[in-house]
Protein backbone atom coordinates (compact mmCIF):
# COMPACT_ATOMS: atom_id res chain seq x y z
CA UNK A 1 0.00 0.00 0.00
CA UNK A 2 1.26 -0.77 2.13
CA UNK A 3 -1.06 -0.37 4.11
CA UNK A 4 1.68 4.63 3.58
CA UNK A 5 0.95 3.09 1.53
CA UNK A 6 1.58 1.29 1.49
CA UNK A 7 1.59 -0.73 3.00
CA UNK A 8 -3.08 -0.63 1.08
CA UNK A 9 -5.29 -3.61 2.60
CA UNK A 10 -7.51 -5.63 5.31
CA UNK A 11 -11.32 -5.96 6.18
CA UNK A 12 -11.11 -8.51 8.68
CA UNK A 13 -10.15 -6.08 11.54
CA UNK A 14 -13.20 -5.16 13.11
CA UNK A 15 -14.01 -1.38 14.18
CA UNK A 16 -14.02 -2.44 17.87
CA UNK A 17 -10.38 -2.71 18.25
CA UNK A 18 -9.16 1.15 17.85
CA UNK A 19 -9.47 1.52 21.52
CA UNK A 20 -6.70 -0.99 21.96
CA UNK A 21 -4.48 2.05 20.30
CA UNK A 22 -5.25 3.89 23.92
CA UNK A 23 -4.15 1.30 26.36
CA UNK A 24 -0.94 -1.26 26.18
CA UNK A 25 -2.12 -4.55 24.78
CA UNK A 26 0.19 -7.64 24.33
CA UNK A 27 1.13 -8.01 20.80
CA UNK A 28 3.36 -10.68 18.48
CA UNK A 29 5.67 -8.42 17.76
CA UNK A 30 6.59 -5.97 20.45
CA UNK A 31 9.18 -4.15 18.32
CA UNK A 32 11.02 -3.94 15.07
CA UNK A 33 13.27 -6.52 14.25
CA UNK A 34 17.01 -5.90 13.17
CA UNK A 35 16.50 -4.45 9.64
CA UNK A 36 18.08 -7.04 7.77
CA UNK A 37 15.13 -9.34 7.98
CA UNK A 38 13.21 -6.74 5.93
CA UNK A 39 15.48 -6.20 3.35
CA UNK A 40 15.48 -8.53 -0.24
CA UNK A 41 17.93 -8.82 -2.70
CA UNK A 42 16.97 -5.68 -4.93
CA UNK A 43 16.73 -7.95 -8.09
CA UNK A 44 14.36 -9.97 -6.39
CA UNK A 45 12.69 -7.01 -4.92
CA UNK A 46 12.31 -5.50 -7.86
CA UNK A 47 10.40 -8.55 -9.27
CA UNK A 48 8.27 -8.78 -6.74
CA UNK A 49 7.27 -5.26 -6.92
CA UNK A 50 6.25 -5.95 -10.69
CA UNK A 51 3.60 -8.50 -9.58
CA UNK A 52 1.36 -5.97 -8.32
CA UNK A 53 -0.24 -4.82 -11.17
CA UNK A 54 -0.21 -6.85 -14.70
CA UNK A 55 3.28 -6.52 -17.22
CA UNK A 56 1.57 -4.12 -19.70
CA UNK A 57 2.15 -1.72 -16.20
CA UNK A 58 4.39 -2.88 -14.24
CA UNK A 59 7.40 -3.37 -16.63
CA UNK A 60 7.42 0.72 -17.80
CA UNK A 61 7.05 1.25 -13.82
CA UNK A 62 9.27 3.06 -11.12
CA UNK A 63 9.86 0.70 -8.90
CA UNK A 64 11.57 1.29 -5.31
CA UNK A 65 13.06 -0.96 -3.19
CA UNK A 66 14.03 -0.98 0.27
CA UNK A 67 17.81 -0.09 1.53
CA UNK A 68 19.01 0.61 4.90
CA UNK A 69 18.59 4.32 3.98
CA UNK A 70 15.01 3.87 3.51
CA UNK A 71 13.53 3.18 0.01
CA UNK A 72 15.57 4.34 -3.45
CA UNK A 73 14.40 3.99 -6.89
CA UNK A 74 15.60 0.49 -7.95
CA UNK A 75 14.18 0.84 -10.88
CA UNK A 76 13.73 4.00 -13.54
CA UNK A 77 10.22 3.90 -15.03
CA UNK A 78 8.40 5.88 -17.73
CA UNK A 79 4.96 5.83 -17.66
CA UNK A 80 3.91 7.23 -14.08
CA UNK A 81 3.15 4.28 -11.99
CA UNK A 82 5.42 3.17 -8.98
CA UNK A 83 5.80 0.07 -7.71
CA UNK A 84 7.14 -0.89 -4.05
CA UNK A 85 7.22 -3.99 -1.48
CA UNK A 86 5.35 -2.44 1.65
CA UNK A 87 6.58 -4.15 4.95
CA UNK A 88 5.44 -4.80 8.23
CA UNK A 89 5.19 -1.20 9.40
CA UNK A 90 2.47 -0.30 6.45
CA UNK A 91 -0.42 -2.28 8.47
CA UNK A 92 -2.77 -0.46 10.71
CA UNK A 93 -1.56 0.03 14.03
CA UNK A 94 -3.37 -2.23 16.43
CA UNK A 95 -2.85 -5.18 13.64
CA UNK A 96 -0.83 -8.16 15.96
CA UNK A 97 1.93 -8.91 13.15
CA UNK A 98 2.91 -4.87 13.15
CA UNK A 99 6.44 -5.30 12.81
CA UNK A 100 6.40 -8.70 11.17
CA UNK A 101 9.29 -9.81 9.04
CA UNK A 102 7.31 -11.68 6.30
CA UNK A 103 4.89 -9.36 5.40
CA UNK A 104 5.19 -8.40 1.48
CA UNK A 105 2.59 -6.31 -0.02
CA UNK A 106 3.52 -5.28 -3.79
CA UNK A 107 1.33 -2.64 -4.69
CA UNK A 108 1.85 -0.22 -7.59
CA UNK A 109 0.32 3.04 -7.38
CA UNK A 110 -0.84 5.06 -10.32
CA UNK A 111 0.63 8.97 -10.65
CA UNK A 112 -1.77 11.10 -8.80
CA UNK A 113 -1.11 8.23 -6.39
CA UNK A 114 2.70 8.18 -6.39
CA UNK A 115 2.67 12.11 -5.54
CA UNK A 116 0.08 11.55 -2.51
CA UNK A 117 -0.37 8.28 -1.12
CA UNK A 118 2.77 6.91 -1.90
CA UNK A 119 3.82 9.25 0.71
CA UNK A 120 2.15 7.66 3.45
CA UNK A 121 4.34 4.71 2.95
CA UNK A 122 7.84 6.30 2.74
CA UNK A 123 6.78 8.67 5.85
CA UNK A 124 6.52 5.53 8.17
CA UNK A 125 9.42 3.71 6.09
CA UNK A 126 11.85 6.90 7.39
CA UNK A 127 9.83 7.17 11.07
CA UNK A 128 10.75 2.86 11.03
CA UNK A 129 14.15 3.20 10.20
CA UNK A 130 14.77 5.92 12.56
CA UNK A 131 14.15 3.50 15.63
CA UNK A 132 10.34 5.19 16.75
CA UNK A 133 8.28 2.61 18.87
CA UNK A 134 4.81 1.79 17.32
CA UNK A 135 2.91 4.34 18.83
CA UNK A 136 5.57 7.14 18.61
CA UNK A 137 5.42 6.52 14.23
CA UNK A 138 1.40 6.81 14.67
CA UNK A 139 1.50 10.14 16.98
CA UNK A 140 4.38 11.52 14.44
CA UNK A 141 1.83 10.28 11.40
CA UNK A 142 -0.86 12.13 13.24
CA UNK A 143 1.09 15.35 13.95
CA UNK A 144 2.28 15.77 10.37
CA UNK A 145 0.37 17.49 7.04
CA UNK A 146 0.54 14.68 5.01
CA UNK A 147 -1.38 15.07 1.45
CA UNK A 148 -4.78 13.78 0.64
CA UNK A 149 -4.99 11.39 -2.04
CA UNK A 150 -5.16 13.47 -5.65
CA UNK A 151 -8.21 12.84 -7.25
CA UNK A 152 -7.72 9.82 -9.95
CA UNK A 153 -5.21 7.83 -6.80
CA UNK A 154 -5.50 4.04 -6.98
CA UNK A 155 -3.37 1.15 -7.27
CA UNK A 156 -2.85 -2.46 -7.96
CA UNK A 157 -2.73 -5.12 -5.60
CA UNK A 158 -2.69 -8.33 -8.15
CA UNK A 159 0.63 -10.28 -6.61
CA UNK A 160 -0.37 -13.73 -5.96
CA UNK A 161 2.92 -13.72 -4.18
CA UNK A 162 1.22 -11.29 -1.64
CA UNK A 163 1.59 -11.37 2.21
CA UNK A 164 -0.25 -9.00 3.61
CA UNK A 165 -0.36 -9.97 7.78
CA UNK A 166 0.37 -13.50 9.22
CA UNK A 167 -3.04 -14.31 9.73
CA UNK A 168 -3.90 -13.31 6.81
CA UNK A 169 -1.91 -14.31 3.98
CA UNK A 170 -2.48 -13.26 0.36
CA UNK A 171 -5.99 -12.58 0.29
CA UNK A 172 -6.94 -12.22 -3.33
CA UNK A 173 -6.30 -9.82 -5.87
CA UNK A 174 -8.01 -6.43 -5.79
CA UNK A 175 -7.77 -2.78 -7.09
CA UNK A 176 -7.99 0.02 -4.67
CA UNK A 177 -9.05 3.55 -4.73
CA UNK A 178 -7.75 5.93 -2.38
CA UNK A 179 -10.10 9.12 -1.21
CA UNK A 180 -9.80 11.57 1.21
CA UNK A 181 -10.89 10.32 4.90
CA UNK A 182 -13.24 12.75 4.94
CA UNK A 183 -15.09 12.21 1.52
CA UNK A 184 -16.10 8.98 2.54
CA UNK A 185 -18.13 9.90 5.39
CA UNK A 186 -17.02 7.36 7.60
CA UNK A 187 -18.23 4.36 5.75
CA UNK A 188 -18.67 3.05 2.27
CA UNK A 189 -22.68 3.39 2.11
CA UNK A 190 -22.20 6.37 -0.46
CA UNK A 191 -20.45 4.01 -2.75
CA UNK A 192 -22.80 1.16 -2.31
CA UNK A 193 -19.67 -0.67 -0.74
CA UNK A 194 -20.61 -3.55 1.13
CA UNK A 195 -24.07 -4.35 0.15
CA UNK A 196 -25.25 -7.84 -1.31
CA UNK A 197 -23.75 -8.21 -5.00
CA UNK A 198 -21.81 -4.71 -4.78
CA UNK A 199 -17.79 -5.60 -5.87
CA UNK A 200 -16.89 -2.49 -3.91
CA UNK A 201 -14.93 -3.40 -0.73
CA UNK A 202 -14.72 -0.71 2.04
CA UNK A 203 -11.60 -0.99 3.99
CA UNK A 204 -13.10 0.19 7.60
CA UNK A 205 -9.50 -0.88 8.78
CA UNK A 206 -7.96 1.22 6.96
CA UNK A 207 -10.13 4.14 8.03
CA UNK A 208 -8.68 4.32 11.29
CA UNK A 209 -5.46 5.22 10.52
CA UNK A 210 -3.97 8.40 10.83
CA UNK A 211 -3.10 9.20 7.43
CA UNK A 212 -5.78 11.39 5.55
CA UNK A 213 -7.46 8.52 3.35
CA UNK A 214 -10.17 6.20 3.08
CA UNK A 215 -9.41 2.89 0.23
CA UNK A 216 -12.58 1.11 -1.00
CA UNK A 217 -11.50 -1.92 -2.52
CA UNK A 218 -12.52 -3.54 -5.85
CA UNK A 219 -11.53 -7.33 -5.83
CA UNK A 220 -10.77 -8.75 -9.39
CA UNK A 221 -11.12 -12.22 -10.92
CA UNK A 222 -7.24 -12.54 -12.11
CA UNK A 223 -3.69 -12.32 -10.31
CA UNK A 224 -1.53 -9.98 -12.52
CA UNK A 225 0.05 -13.35 -14.11
CA UNK A 226 -3.86 -14.37 -15.82
CA UNK A 227 -3.93 -17.06 -13.16
CA UNK A 228 -7.01 -17.34 -11.89
CA UNK A 229 -7.95 -15.53 -8.09
CA UNK A 230 -10.36 -16.95 -5.41
CA UNK A 231 -13.75 -15.78 -5.12
CA UNK A 232 -15.07 -13.85 -2.54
Amino acid sequence: MTRPGVYAFLVLLAVSMLPLLARPTTFEYSKMAPLAQYLMDPNAEIALAQTAAPPSISKDATVLVLTVHGYEVGKKGSNGFTCVVERGWMPPFDQKDFWSTKLRAPICYNAPASRTVLQYSLRRTMLALAGLSRMQIYDRIKAMPLPTPEPGSMSYMLSKQQMLGEHIGPWMPHVMFHLPKSYGAGDGAIWGADLPGSPIVFDSSHHLVPEPQTILMIPVSKWSDGSPGPTM
